[in-house]
């Protein structure tokens, strides 16, 4: 059904219409949960939560109007991140905007992984971001590790400043750095932690992704070569001279992407000692050390 064979609700018609209204547009456009999606579009109109649209009736025009805009950008598939302005990460509630990927729950595996691998929170004192966007990563490591302090790395100016302001968000920017810059290129010395989501869908997949990322997400963030593992070519061979000898590295990878991870760490003198899978089950983190010799 198109919006113009669904009428729109008249200024009388009570939020639950509206509600109504705006999931069955979401539904017709193929958004997934679209009853839920409305109603988290109501409450940022609102101002309010969801238990907050409980004792709402009516809206105002001006609230009817943003509303009927709000519904209509998602109905496009534009992502409701870049609708509200931010999203959450692990304990974190993060500002985002177009110049980076949106924090998404399957990377939250990287933060337990961490967490498994160094328990002690007084050892991590060192944490460094390649590509760090939001800065979802890099933040939620230290709001987990007291003594830590950090550097987030994106090759987008954009990105860094939008970094800088949700550290100073979570009130993190007094022991955090985000800077703007190539990979590891102006890095220099060692960290106890290195992570990174770089770009890694295969070149030939980018136009099969969602329209909610195709179209919306930023493709430098997205691209990873024609096998999806340039980055990983890279930022393995760095690694050697960022990571403490005790250190641990952290990276996120796509689908199928753990059967070449190995070959590519032992080449830089480094072995993977775990893999993480998300909650869909899908393989989604990788753990490397130095290798042992």
């Amino acid at each position: 059904m198109k919006e113009d064979a669904l009428a729109v609700p008249g200024d009388e018609a009570d939020l639950r219409t509206w509600l109504g209204w705006g999931g069955v547009l979401l539904r017709d456009a193929g958004v997934d949960d679209p009853r839920r999606e409305a109603r988290l579009l109501m409450a940022h109109v609102l101002g309010t939560d969801l238990a907050g649209l409980l004792a709402r009736t009516r809206m105002t025009a001006s609230e009817r109007a943003g509303f009927l805009a709000a519904v209509r950008r998602r109905a496009a598939r534009e992502p409701m991140a870049h609708i509200t302005g931010r999203a959450g990460f692990w304990s974190l509630e993060l500002e985002t905007s177009p110049a980076t990927l949106i924090p998404r729950p399957d990377s939250e595996t990287l933060i337990e992984a961490l967490l498994d691998h160094c328990p002690d929170r007084e050892q991590v004192r060192s944490v460094l971001d390649l590509g760090t966007g939001t800065g979802c990563l890099l933040l939620a490591a230290l709001s987990e590790y007291g003594a830590a302090w950090g550097v987030g790395v994106d090759i987008a100016p954009d990105a860094a400043r939008l970094a800088a302001r949700n550290a100073r968000r979570a009130g993190l920017e007094g022991r955090c750095a985000m800077l703007a810059g190539d990979w590891s290129a102006s890095i220099r010395g060692e960290f106890d932690v290195v992570f990174s989501n770089p770009p890694y869908i295969p070149q030939g997949d980018l136009a099969d992704l969602m329209p909610d990322v195709r179209d919306y997400e930023p493709a430098r963030a997205l691209d990873g070569g024609a096998d999806g593992l340039d980055a990983y070519r890279l930022l393995t061979g760095a690694l050697p001279m960022l990571l403490a000898h005790d250190g641990v590295a952290v990276f996120e990878i796509g689908i199928g992407q753990e059967n070449s991870m190995p070959a590519l760490a032992r080449q830089s003198g480094l072995e993977i000692v775990d893999v993480r899978a998300d909650l869909g089950g899908i393989p989604r983190a990788v753990v490397m050390r130095h290798r042992r010799t």
